[in-house]
């Protein structure tokens, strides 16, 4: 009948009696749909005349070449060249990116999925704070997510991090090769749900491949260099012998360094110092300069939106954490003694 509504998505969900993303997920190929299920949906889809080829969502607007991305970072200092590199990705597929500001919040994050579907984005990056866990926003989307930098604790999603577990044994091994055998460890909070466990594990096992333990018992603060001034200072008061200190971040590291100078501690002769994240603003302010992981956070970013763009092609990544190579960038910091 002419000018009759066209049937949606959400017409054949509520006819098939399942989800609007399980209805995107029959048409697209995308996530587990049992065969019943998929022929229920077809079967519905058929009586209502619904096509769902070039629609999302329930709507039947074309898509729109978009990715959403959900931050709870703001674009702090890991997650813009996270941004920058999947900017890059996207834009040679002439894909564009809205950002939305999730500040960590469940309600404003779950705002703007709605916002995000409504406008009809093709998939969803999700970045966090740090090298940590975070909440699923959801399996029964309509459209994929990936999550980059902060990995998801549903062991469905796919995760895209840099491997700083094997960045802090490499770092652990760069000191013992330079003739370091007092070694100590400073980072900022211990949840378990972040990366210094595992950092920490890390150096424990090269320690212990080589005979040696951590000459400090582990210190946990914050991401700043105020903690790692005082970091610095509880382990010169210990009366400890300690000759090299592994940061969790430059900033905990230029802090650390600021301290020792003050004190007379000449780095690196008496104490070497390494930090994490490769932040040049850091390693060039720091005297001498510093010595850190570069963690790669524009690959992250890259690999991310590259597998995003693959799974709204009908090719989603298998689940689980992809981790992608870190190095140790050796200076002055850590000069061989």
């Amino acid at each position: 009948m002419p000018g009759a509504r066209r049937a949606t998505a959400r017409d054949v969900a509520a006819r098939a009696r399942v989800s609007v993303g399980t209805v995107s997920k029959a048409f697209s190929g995308r996530g587990a749909v049992s065969d019943a299920t998929r022929r229920r949906i077809m079967d519905v889809a058929a009586e209502l005349g619904y096509d769902g080829g070039a629609r999302l969502g329930g709507s039947d607007e074309p898509r729109a070449r978009t990715v959403g991305l959900i931050t709870s970072d703001r674009f702090g200092r890991l997650t813009v060249p996270v941004l920058l590199g999947a900017i890059e990705t996207l834009a040679e597929q002439e894909i564009a990116l809205i950002v939305c500001d999730g500040r960590g919040d469940p309600i404003r994050e779950q705002h703007f999925i709605e916002t995000l579907l409504r406008r009809h984005v093709d998939g969803i990056l999700v970045t966090g704070t740090g090298i940590s866990s975070r909440n699923s926003i959801g399996r029964d989307l309509s459209v994929p997510v990936v999550y980059a930098l902060s990995w998801s604790r549903d062991p469905s999603d796919f995760s895209v991090i840099p491997d700083d577990a094997a960045g802090a044994a490499a770092v652990a091994q760069h000191l013992i090769d330079t003739g370091r055998r007092k070694i100590a460890f400073a980072s900022g909070p211990s949840a378990i749900q972040d990366s210094a466990p595992a950092r920490l594990a890390a150096i424990t096992r090269v320690l212990e491949a080589n005979s040696l333990a951590l000459a400090h018992e582990p210190l946990y603060g914050e991401w700043t260099e105020s903690w790692g001034r005082q970091a610095a200072a509880q382990i010169l008061a210990s009366g400890r012998e300690v000759d090299a200190i592994i940061c969790g971040n430059d900033q905990l590291a230029r802090g650390c360094v600021e301290t020792l100078r003050d004190k007379g501690v000449q780095v690196p002769r008496d104490v070497a110092v390494v930090g994490f994240d490769n932040w040049d603003v850091m390693v060039e302010a720091t005297r001498p300069q510093l010595s850190t992981v570069e963690l790669n956070l524009g690959a992250v970013g890259h690999v991310a939106a590259r597998e995003l763009l693959n799974a709204i092609g009908g090719r989603p990544p298998s689940p689980g954490i992809e981790r992608l190579p870190t190095r140790v960038v050796p200076r002055g910091s850590s000069a061989v003694m």
